[in-house]
């Protein structure tokens, strides 16, 4: 039997994952969104062993997702401050909590939720900009192909 070639599919989402596509590196995020900024918050909170905790932060300050900001020469301490590339991963954060609450079984149940500067409860979505009408599934097509297209179950 021949061996062929492998060639993964080149993408953005898998340049993306590859930065942020695992649980400690979200979790880190989360934190820091929440205005946790300090590494032993962020261990706390997450719950992440400290080499892995302190491997992922570097990560995410290599990538420009996170600004490691001294506040403290002895001992040398530093928080942590989204970038813009961090801030504009907010959406993406909310999605996936969103999901979260829905599909995800979790005992127990964060309770609340995001209010928008508008007064209401946010509820995330993603919509086509041209039109308006939010985007599903099987609404999109690469090259002229359906993609995400419905199955019969």
């Amino acid at each position: 039997m021949s061996k062929q070639a492998v060639t993964p599919r080149v993408c953005s989402l898998a340049s993306a994952l590859e930065v942020v596509g695992e649980k400690w590196s979200l979790l880190i995020l989360r934190e820091v969104f929440y205005g946790v900024c300090r590494f032993e918050g962020i261990a706390q909170n997450t719950g992440a062993p400290r080499d892995v905790l302190t491997a992922r932060l570097r990560k995410l300050s290599d990538s420009g997702i996170l600004r490691r900001v001294q506040y403290s020469e002895r001992p040398q301490r530093s928080e942590y401050h989204l970038t813009e590339a961090g801030r504009e991963l907010a959406p993406t954060l909310l999605s996936l909590l969103q999901w979260g609450q829905r599909w995800a079984p979790a005992e127990p149940r964060a309770t609340g939720g995001f209010v928008h500067d508008c007064g209401q409860r946010l509820h995330t979505f993603l919509g086509c900009q041209a039109c308006g009408r939010p985007v599903r599934g099987g609404d999109l097509s690469v090259g002229g192909k359906p993609v995400f297209a419905p199955r019969e179950e």
